[in-house]
């Protein structure tokens, strides 16, 4: 027979937390109202603060997740928790980023749709995290795969198609430089305000010479650009599936660089507003200095060297136009495109060298070949640091604008022409590249900076001195600091007309395509001459057809040559349209776009949508994007003076490896809707913290093959020594790292579930460490946490009956104390995401209850208000038996009463020359000529000072230290 059925056991545990979430749901407890549209309740929004929490929204994986994947998500819900029971009015809510890759190489296996295999997913993704007891407003839960939602992706695609930057609008916050709409930019044209680039009259221009200038100005526009096609795959690749082997990283085929049509976003218009901004966020200083470092902003010249025999210049960017004079070769990147041109059609110039020419017979065979080779390799390969320089003279040569000399003009593969121009002026004796460079091809090095005493001869010098070997019959920098040097050397360019002074970035426009099926179809139209037409917005959504096969085309893998077919292309029925677009024009025959947008294009956005699902007339409306996201009357702390708040949503919780991309493009996206006035916010998340990783160890056997975690053995070492791990009677290596389903290390949240109930789950996750750390997985150190809420149950449930044992009896002051100073700490922690903290207080609070005979229902609802957040389940069922019937997610939490926050003695330490002797209890309050008489008569003093004291230090009420004559 059961002594204790009423045990707060997992079975019980899973009843009751399934019982509270079926009614939160029937409820809506967790429905947050608005200000204005469908779910407009502005009695509830009237006089209560507003909190905006959300978590970056997870791909709804076929596998599930495991136990990394929640700590996030109950952090933020532990917050928007503790906040609702302030008084807030808080939205907490999360969606599905449903395009993505896995689904659709699924479907390439088996044919099934990749709707199917993702809306499963999603059901299963759901389920866990229903149980998991998330306090969401599932009202507002959106898929980015939904017709209806990215119908509005749709939208702002178009928004940006049809805007241009204007770098002299003036902005809300006094700055200059805005999106505009394209029709000012036409407007401006037509009306003579701007000159055409060729200086022709608007209206003579063809509809197509029109089309091909505002491509020039847009910001979303089609270009010949630079992309890894991988034929093996028949798509294009991002960087990041490109290994740095140069190959695919699913198939490992080779990866060519191409250059082929591709849809564009002209985020580098945004760089300076993207940088500058980041001081307005509340981010951590390691993230923005990642996004900063993206952008790469650098002050510097821009330089043309003249190509000797040509009407050509070569431009380089440097930073140090200080050591021009030591600039000996040029280095253009394979894909730069004055290759075209200024590469040599005959043989080598007189005094090529061997060891220039790559084995070829002329120039031309020596860069085709060098080429190829070049667009074999990632970027990642081509930049490593301490591998074999590489290149090939192009039998060109350039005119160093300093002083007329004419130096060689190579081809190689360090330099990528996403950087910078494409090409660099080398100069070898103050860069290390350089010098390895022309160390391997015997060309001259000119040191322009003095050397410190003492560094090597044979080495590049890569610091500061006074400039050398800097001279011509106009201008001498011998001498000068490099500051001086630079601003000197840049006037007298810019005086000559051989370059100017200017601001260069690494951040490149947005490759925007995807020769992929399961995306969003771009809402785009071409006619017959080639020119792109936005789709009116009342034909959105552009919708996915279905397709016979949802694989690209692919070739032969080393077939450079080959071209992108994509799934769509093969709907002729879709993508050959009669439409009328209300351009005046009638019905005329169109070419949809056969790429869709890249899986950013869903996420870029979706915080958005949470604010207002339920509008089908807007992305949202203006009164609820204010309310929810609207600048704040104050900064956030350590932004500059004088700073206006950008709004956005008030804590943004994700993974570092999303600190660079998806918040860059979040943020470009943000500021050009804000820029045409469809939103008040400027930024997309004003506070966004950056959370640890849950990780596991992981085993591999002799084969360095991994096996299951669940089935390893560990035993004792001999004689103490490291515990000894095995496999089914065989030895395995144990690692540490991240947990996947490859590594098979993978614990399912339903494991956890099912063996001690979600709100166990919750608190040990909580309670692993510092939220921004990461932490290690241990399935055995979870009882620990079950063992405290077993505690709290049985402070306050007797397990035998069933009833409620809790007493009306007043607190004892220490009691009383305990408590008080519990709530105090636990309110800041909570509000200050110290989880970890806040489980340790209250676990100590929970102690001191246990030791007392009865504990009083003070104490008892208390402690249960303040574990409601991190224990909402449990919290409402002891909520509920103590005699309350309504839900306590929006009870008061506790108010610390401040005069028992006040210590009445505090341990004074007594110390004799230094050294720890005695310890006393006094006033909290005591003065110091008191506390010296005090400590003076202490028979440990009495006994050290018989001689006389020399001297007593008092620093009340805390430390005396006395000094014996």
């Amino acid at each position: 027979m059961n002594e204790t059925p009423h045990r707060y056991t997992a079975e019980l545990a899973g009843q009751i937390e399934v019982a509270w979430q079926d009614r939160w749901q029937e409820r809506g407890t967790f429905h947050a109202p608005n200000p204005a549209g469908p779910w407009a309740e502005p009695e509830k929004v009237a006089g209560r603060e507003k909190l905006l929490v959300l978590d970056m929204f997870p791909y709804p994986s076929g596998a599930g997740l495991h136990v990394g994947h929640p700590l996030g998500y109950i952090a933020t819900d532990v917050f928007a928790r503790y906040n609702r029971m302030t008084g807030k009015n808080v939205l907490h809510c999360l969606g599905y980023d449903a395009f993505g890759l896995p689904a659709e190489q699924y479907a390439v296996q088996t044919g099934q749709h990749p709707r199917k295999t993702t809306e499963e997913n999603m059901v299963n993704m759901k389920r866990q995290l229903r149980r998991l007891g998330l306090g969401h407003d599932d009202r507002r839960t959106i898929a980015t795969i939904d017709p209806d939602y990215y119908r509005w992706t749709q939208w702002i695609f178009l928004q940006i198609y049809n805007s241009w930057y204007n770098p002299e609008a003036e902005r809300e916050d006094g700055g200059r430089g805005a999106a505009r709409p394209i029709a000012e930019l036409v407007g401006q044209f037509a009306g003579g305000e701007r000159p055409t680039p060729n200086g022709r009259d608007w209206a003579a221009l063809s509809a197509s010479e029109q089309s091909a200038i505002l491509d020039g100005y847009r910001l979303a526009y089609t270009s010949e650009a630079p992309v890894n096609w991988c034929p093996g795959l028949g798509t294009v690749l991002s960087n990041e599936e490109v290994t740095n082997e140069g190959r695919s990283e699913r198939g490992n085929y080779p990866v060519f660089k191409r250059n082929l049509r591709q849809w564009m976003m002209r985020i580098t218009a945004y760089a300076d507003r993207l940088a500058d901004d980041l001081d307005r966020v509340d981010w951590p200083e390691k993230v923005k200095l990642m996004q900063r470092n993206w952008i790469g902003r650098s002050q510097g010249a821009r330089v043309s060297f003249p190509v000797v025999g040509q009407d050509a210049s070569i431009d380089v960017f440097t930073t140090r136009p200080d050591t021009l004079f030591g600039a000996t070769f040029m280095v253009v990147a394979p894909e730069h495109p004055l290759l075209n041109s200024i590469v040599s059609q005959g043989d080598w110039p007189a005094g090529t060298k061997e060891a220039w020419t790559g084995g070829a017979a002329t120039p031309k065979e020596a860069v085709a070949a060098y080429q190829l080779q070049a667009s074999r390799k990632s970027e990642v390969e081509r930049q490593t640091e301490g591998k074999d320089k590489t290149g090939v003279f192009t039998g060109a040569f350039a005119t160093n604008p300093v002083n007329g000399e004419q130096v060689p003009v190579f081809v190689a593969d360090y330099v990528l022409m996403g950087y910078g121009t494409g090409a660099i002026m080398a100069v070898p004796a103050q860069d290390n590249r350089d010098w390895e460079y022309a160390t391997k091809f015997e060309l001259p090095i000119i040191r322009t900076v003095q050397p410190a005493e003492g560094h090597p001869e044979d080495e590049a010098y890569t610091g500061e001195g006074p400039a050398i070997n800097s001279s011509n019959e106009e201008i001498s920098l011998d001498g000068m600091g490099v500051a001086e040097a630079k601003s000197t050397i840049i006037a007298w360019l810019e005086a000559k007309g051989f370059g100017e002074g200017t601001v260069s970035y690494k951040l490149r426009d947005w490759l925007f395509s995807r020769q992929r099926y399961w995306g969003e179809p771009f809402p785009i139209v071409f006619d017959e001459e080639g020119n792109a037409h936005a789709v009116p917005e009342s034909m959105l959504p552009v919708t996915l057809p279905d397709v016979p096969d949802y694989s690209p085309k692919t070739f032969d893998p080393d077939d450079a040559a080959s071209s992108p077919e994509p799934p769509l292309s093969r709907v002729p029925e879709w993508v050959e349209v009669e439409l009328d677009l209300g351009d005046g024009r009638g019905v005329q025959k169109y070419r949809r776009e056969t790429n869709t947008m890249p899986n950013w294009a869903g996420s870029c956005w979706y915080y958005l949508r949470y604010l207002d699902p339920a509008n089908t007339e807007a992305l949202v409306d203006p009164e609820n994007e204010a309310y929810w996201m609207g600048p704040h009357a104050t900064p956030v702390a350590g932004a500059p003076a004088g700073v206006k708040d950008p709004g956005g949503v008030d804590l943004y919780v994700g993974g570092v490896e999303h600190a660079v991309l998806h918040l860059l493009y979040a943020r470009f996206w943000h500021k050009v809707l804000h820029d045409l006035g469809h939103l008040r916010s400027d930024e997309p998340f004003r506070k966004y913290f950056s959370q640890g990783y849950i990780q596991a160890y992981a085993y591999t056997d002799e084969r360095g093959q991994y096996v299951p975690a669940a089935e390893v053995e560990e035993t004792a070492g001999e004689y103490g020594g490291d515990p000894i791990y095995s496999w089914r009677g065989q030895p395995v290596n144990r690692e540490y790292g991240k947990i996947g389903k490859s590594l098979k290390n993978v614990v399912s949240p339903d494991e956890m579930y099912e063996a001690y109930g979600a709100d166990t789950f919750r608190v040990y996750e909580m309670g692993m460490g510092p939220l921004e750390l990461s932490r290690p997985w241990e399935t055995r150190a979870v009882v620990g946490s079950q063992r405290f809420l077993q505690r709290l149950w049985r402070n306050i449930i007797d397990e035998e009956t069933g009833e409620v044992r809790v007493v009306e009896a007043a607190l004892d002051a220490d009691t009383a104390r305990v408590l008080h100073k519990t709530i105090d700490a636990v309110g800041r922690d909570y509000a200050g995401l110290s989880f970890n903290t806040a489980i340790a207080r209250l676990i100590e609070l929970n102690n001191a209850l246990t030791k007392l005979d009865a504990v009083p229902r003070e104490a008892a609802e208390k402690i249960v208000l303040m574990v409601a957040p991190l224990a909402p389940h449990i919290a409402e069922e002891l909520w509920s038996r103590l005699g309350h019937d309504e839900t306590l997610a929006f009870a008061p939490f506790p108010k610390a009463d401040a005069s028992l926050l006040v210590e009445e003695t505090v341990t004074c330490v007594v110390q004799i020359k230094g050294k720890v002797r005695d310890r006393i209890e006094v006033p909290a309050d005591i003065s110091e000529d008191d506390l010296r008489e005090q400590v003076l008569a202490l028979p440990k003093v009495v006994a050290a000072t018989e001689n006389g004291v020399r001297t007593v230090i008092v620093r009340a009420p805390k430390l005396v230290n006395v000094v014996p004559a």
